[in-house]
């Protein structure tokens, strides 16, 4: 169960290229114009009975189809910003690549950042990663976690993972995919480790790199590949 209260997303930055929603091969593609959708309310949404439609005590993904921090969205997002304070009760997980735009319509109590969201950081490549995370760090947030997804090259997470919570990894999906290597994969594992970080290996991607073999992965089987190889430390955390 996601939570997407608007639409329509393009590319920023190179892990955009192939999107498995919006790329070239995807059914989304060229669908660029931001708008609402018909779930926009949805997190505050009542029952006859007066019960919230999405039950408490739950992680909660949100625009993980777009972005939350596109400005496309900048009044609406004052609108959302005011549904998950009335929500409390959920975890509010947002991943963005465009973190460089968290300032924008932050609500006037926001302080150090709400208990109940978790904010995801986007990096595919060292250069973005040297470019996001310094900003990722300096702003007010109570939690916050990487995504290296998709992976496009090694990357050195180290100068950045004090005050991140969890670090997430994962290859690139669709028909152009790139290569991911499981070296990389496994270095941004001992980082964490180092580091005293949780680490998830969500998926392979398409073309997964072992052992010098490239092997060409069903997308159906990605994320089960990626949990047999039995490298996760999540310390009983969740992160969808």
């Amino acid at each position: 169960m996601n939570w997407e209260p608007w639409t329509g997303c393009y590319k920023i930055s190179d892990g955009c290229s192939n999107c498995y929603f919006y790329g070239p091969n995807a059914k989304r593609y060229g669908q660029n114009t931001i708008q609402k959708t018909d779930k926009f309310d949805w997190p505050i949404r009542k029952k006859a009975n007066g019960e919230y439609n999405i039950k408490g005590n739950k992680i909660l993904p949100t625009c993980f189809a777009t972005d939350f921090f596109l400005p496309e969205a900048d009044e609406w997002r004052k609108e959302a910003w005011a549904m998950i304070k009335e929500r409390k009760d959920i975890d509010f997980l947002i991943l963005t690549k465009r973190i460089d735009r968290f300032l924008v319509s932050l609500p006037d109590d926001w302080g150090e950042g709400y208990e109940n969201i978790n904010i995801g950081c986007t990096v595919e490549n060292q250069e973005l990663a040297d470019y996001r995370l310094p900003l990722f760090l300096s702003y007010p947030i109570k939690r916050r976690f990487i995504a290296c997804a998709p992976l496009l090259e090694g990357i050195d997470l180290t100068p950045y993972l004090h005050g991140v919570d969890h670090v997430t990894v994962g290859g690139e999906t669709g028909r152009e995919a790139r290569e991911c290597d499981y070296g990389w994969v496994l270095d941004i594992r001992e980082q964490c480790i180092e580091a005293n970080v949780t680490f998830w290996f969500k998926n392979t991607g398409s073309l997964f790199k072992r052992d010098g073999v490239v092997n060409k992965i069903n997308p159906f089987k990605q994320t089960s590949m990626a949990k047999e190889l039995g490298i996760d430390i999540l310390d009983g955390k969740r992160f969808f």
